[in-house]
């Protein structure tokens, strides 16, 4: 990952451009695209300049990039004493919210206005808005990130590039110099197939561009959408909220990356609102990819990563009956969130420690999870189960790679937390099995079945944490059934 923005760096040999996508002339155009350019030499990205779109019709300035504005914070805020929790819950309102019709950094919710200097964009409906990297380069290779929905459809635009912008380069000047037009129209209202494809050739560039497109909350599976994303690197910022009945299929979960450099440092909490997993509360901005107050949703086949360490969760998702099948899901400390009740088939989930976060339910089947630090961090109440692990290989990183842990946290704990793991495999797992667990969560369900080693020999449990509880395969046979039932784990 080569992130250069906002760094000081020496002059250097003038660098031109070898090629630019969309290319000059092109028609055509996705209204969601990036636009690119493939310089001659590896590019450093100044500090100074304009990045700005006209209307080649009217002459309006449609967007500016003002590369003088850091992208956002690279060290986490101070700590605020009188920092609560929202005092009225977040309401998830269903309207058009984008950066055409709202400034940037428009309170949501009872916070103030965020006043830091930092690029923000508006992402799926967000009013709050992100901070983003105008430019992210890698070697010779700048990719030009415009605010979200500035484009219209039916549209001649002509980009302009300042000097300064990028080191070495004289920039792009005048109405010529980097043309393109947009296609005629968006796809049909009741079209219910969209395709994204990372070279231009779908029905939209980015995921974030298909889910926008999508309304919220569909009556039925029957009006649901299909989003299939076609093999390729989608280096976005991924934010949804309010969606239903909507399935992001990619060609192969391989050769499908959905990525973005984003953590709690980059796009905090606002200063005076803490944020939690919590219903109710202040809505994270510190995941690659979330799906928030979204409900009975199918991803399946494609990777979501996080390119940052720290708070850094690749997937974010809060809400109800939520499907993956056959996801890579790879981040830090946490890796997942998953807030309300999802099934997880075919999994593979990587993460730093807490690599599974929240507040449940989710039912695990054929999973693979690898951590450095302890697997999971369970805060289900009394009102629904945690997590359930069928047949998943538990992969430890670390010598410290404990299954998981409920230590208080700021006085508080999760008494009602519920993990259970029935014929996993179990490698390089500390004889103990369970971290700390303190007093506030001495009540917590942790349920094991048959763990095994990768030759399918038993575990040695004598060691296990006391709260562990061992169950018998004839005495507990029931319970065993139960819990290997997701009807009776999740709901539905």
């Amino acid at each position: 990952m080569g992130i250069l923005a906002n760094t000081v760096c020496l002059s250097q040999a003038q660098n031109t451009v070898a090629r630019l996508f969309p290319e000059n002339g092109a028609t055509d155009v996705n209204v969601d695209t990036h636009l690119t350019m493939t310089m001659s030499a590896d590019a450093t990205i100044g500090q100074r300049g304009f990045i700005s779109v006209y209307d080649q019709k009217t002459g309006k300035q449609v967007d500016r990039l003002d590369m003088s504005i850091p992208a956002g914070p690279t060290e986490g805020q101070p700590n605020n004493p009188a920092a609560q929790y929202t005092p009225v819950p977040y309401v998830y309102k269903s309207q058009v919210i984008t950066n055409r019709n709202t400034k940037a950094g428009t309170p949501s919710g009872v916070n103030t206005w965020d006043t830091g200097r930092y690029q923000l964009d508006i992402i799926g409906g967000f009013s709050d808005g992100f901070h983003f990297y105008p430019i992210i380069v890698h070697g010779r290779q700048l990719t030009i990130y415009l605010h979200h929905n500035m484009l219209e459809y039916g549209h001649d635009y002509y980009v302009t590039i300042d000097k300064g912008v990028v080191e070495g380069f004289d920039g792009i000047k005048g109405k010529r110099g980097w043309t393109f037009r947009t296609k005629e129209k968006a796809p049909d209202s009741d079209q219910r197939l969209l395709t994204v494809s990372a070279d231009g050739k779908g029905d939209f560039s980015t995921v974030q561009g298909a889910l926008d497109f999508i309304p919220d909350s569909v009556a039925s599976a029957q009006d649901g959408y299909r989003v299939l994303v076609k093999n390729g690197n989608y280096e976005e910022l991924v934010y949804f909220r309010n969606k239903r009945f909507v399935t992001i299929e990619g060609e192969s979960r391989e050769g499908v990356l959905i990525h973005y450099p984003n953590n709690e440092v980059f796009n905090p909490h606002p200063a005076d609102i803490k944020t939690n997993e919590v219903k109710g509360t202040f809505p994270s901005r510190r995941a690659a990819f979330a799906a928030d107050n979204c409900s009975d949703l199918t991803l399946r086949n494609l990777t979501l990563k996080t390119d940052c360490k720290g708070q850094a969760e690749g997937l974010l998702v809060n809400g109800e009956r939520n499907f993956f099948e056959n996801v890579h899901i790879i981040g830090d400390g946490d890796a997942l969130q998953a807030n309300g009740s999802c099934y997880w088939m075919n999994c593979r989930i990587d993460g730093g420690g807490d690599t599974i976060l929240g507040r449940g339910p989710s039912f695990f089947n054929h999973c693979t999870i690898t951590s450095y630090g302890a697997f999971m961090w369970i805060r289900n109440t009394e009102e629904n189960h945690g997590n359930v692990f069928v047949d998943c290989h538990f992969k430890g990183l670390s010598n410290y790679a404990e299954i998981g842990r409920l230590p208080d946290n700021k006085g508080k704990n999760y008494p009602h937390a519920e993990c259970v793991l029935l014929n996993c495999t179990l490698e390089n797992i500390p004889p103990y099995g369970w971290g700390r667990i303190d007093d506030g969560a001495k009540t917590a369900t942790i349920l094991e079945f048959n763990s095994h080693d990768t030759d399918g020999q038993p575990v040695d449990t004598s060691r296990r944490n006391p709260l562990m509880r061992q169950l018998d395969p004839i005495r507990d046979a029931e319970l065993i059934g139960r819990c290997s039932d997701s009807h009776w784990v999740l709901g539905w």
